[in-house]
């Protein structure tokens, strides 16, 4: 493996850990065991639990920022746009009814230790805010916009939550019906 590659493959080996088993009960020796390379190569890459969470974050904000493009693009207006990210909870449905989101996730066991990238990790939150602040803008609900993306993003993680709770993906369908319901009375574009 390239050292690029090897250095890729740890950080998609410790995003998945940390979703799946959390940041604090993910060690080094999880990860290489996973990646396949002795601990002295992973060291060569990353000397502390802290880089691998630094680029970690760095990775889930790439996605997101992709993510959020590729449904910018699919779009044909802001509603169909929005509704791009309430049916996220659809498209993850197994995954999140046995993990939780990913995000929410992750940043509350940051919030829990007192971690310090608890604010990078809480960015990937921001961008999911400020991009669906601008599709409630292009909606016509400038003055409301915010409260509109706060709403709708705390509705997920609520879902996402009431779902791994309850182990229950019926759930998680029945709220986006709901959620894409709640968004047609915003929808005066």
């Amino acid at each position: 493996m390239a050292h690029m590659t090897t250095r890729t493959h740890i950080v998609k080996a410790a995003d998945e850990l940390f979703y799946q088993q959390g940041y604090e009960h993910t060690s080094f020796a999880h990860i290489s065991r996973l990646v396949k390379i002795s601990r002295g190569n992973f060291y060569y890459h990353f000397k502390s639990k802290d880089e691998i969470l630094d680029a970690v974050i760095d990775r889930r904000l790439a996605n997101t920022r992709e993510m959020l493009d590729q449904w910018q693009k699919q779009g044909k207006n802001p509603a169909e746009r929005i509704r791009c990210f309430i049916r996220i909870l659809i498209m993850n449905r197994a995954k999140i009814k046995k993990y939780g989101c990913p995000v929410g996730t992750l940043t509350t066991e940051l919030a829990k230790l007192n971690h310090k990238n608890q604010n990078e990790a809480n960015k990937v939150f921001t961008l999911f805010r400020h991009w669906l602040k601008d599709q409630f803008i292009q909606l016509v609900h400038g003055d409301e916009a915010d409260r509109l993306a706060m709403h709708l993003l705390g509705r997920s993680q609520g879902v996402a939550t009431l779902a791994n709770s309850f182990q229950d993906e019926e759930y998680i369908n029945q709220e986006v019906r709901l959620m894409c319901d709640w968004l047609e009375k915003y929808n005066t574009g």
